[in-house]
């Protein structure tokens, strides 16, 4: 079994759960260490006084915020424990909301929200079955590892889910970041095509189905390189489509996915 990562409490009115919280996910991402090209040293990184270049041990380091020109305040670690909120380890629910309303730009993590002990299991599942039948999110504050998350609380097929939001401001709008695109909105026999082409790409959501092709040739390159073997390099991703090959481009693609979609059905 995974260790909790976090223990509490979800409250609502004046229904109190104890819990535990798991992470949902896992990451496969492939690790390296860093080495000086051409030898077997490892680099390693070390805290480092700027001024008379020695090492300084952990518990002698205090944080430190940039004011401006150059000046900082000094935070010690306990003055940051001292202000943190909610310290009383709870999930505090102040509103449910349809769930359809949060825009997935919120979400940032899940985590798989867990009955402490058997005992109480039907508290829990009351509060999971009442948020299905009604399609609701809790709405929560909580703290972990000194870090206060807003959180939304949904039932997952019989459980409960916590997914951490991102705060309101800090969400970036689209015209702060991107050049937004120009000129009048597409129709006629091009707007025909695409929809063409994506009715003809339309397909049941699989997650199962996909996978994490790039850690699998990093695993690939790693063995490869360990017996000797010659790289090959994946091939160069494809140039953009002109403007006037859009029409062309969009028919050919058409025929390619319907081809394709014929090819699945016979095999």
């Amino acid at each position: 079994m995974a260790r909790a990562i976090w223990s509490g409490s979800v409250s609502f009115g004046l229904v109190s759960i104890p819990v535990e919280l798991y992470s949902a996910t896992t990451d496969h991402t492939v690790h390296f260490n860093q080495f000086q090209r051409g030898t077997s040293d490892r680099i390693r990184y070390k805290r480092v006084n700027e001024r008379t270049g020695r090492e300084v041990p952990y518990d002698k380091i205090v944080k430190g915020h940039e004011t401006g020109d150059g000046e900082y305040v000094l935070v010690e670690p306990e003055e940051l424990d001292d202000i943190a909120p909610g310290r009383s380890r709870t999930l505090d629910i102040e509103a449910f909301v349809d769930l359809d309303e949060i825009d997935p730009v919120f979400f940032q993590k899940t985590y798989w929200l867990g009955p402490a002990k058997p005992e109480f299991s039907r508290p829990y599942l009351l509060l999971a079955q009442a948020m299905k039948k009604t399609n609701r999110a809790g709405i929560a504050v909580f703290v972990m590892r000194g870090k206060q998350y807003l959180t939304a609380l949904k039932e997952d097929n019989g459980i409960l889910a916590v997914h951490t939001l991102f705060f309101a401001d800090e969400i970036r709008e689209p015209k702060d970041v991107l050049e937004m695109p120009e000129g009048r909105a597409p129709r006629g026999k091009e707007l025909d095509m695409a929809v063409s082409l994506v009715e003809s790409m339309a397909d049941d959501w699989n997650p199962k189905a996909y996978r994490d092709t790039y850690t699998e040739r990093v695993n690939k390159l790693i063995k490869a390189k360990q017996k000797g073997r010659e790289v090959v390099a994946e091939a160069e991703p494809p140039e953009a489509t002109g403007v006037m090959d859009l029409m062309e481009a969009l028919q050919r693609s058409v025929e390619a996915s319907k081809t394709k979609r014929g090819k699945k059905k016979a095999g």
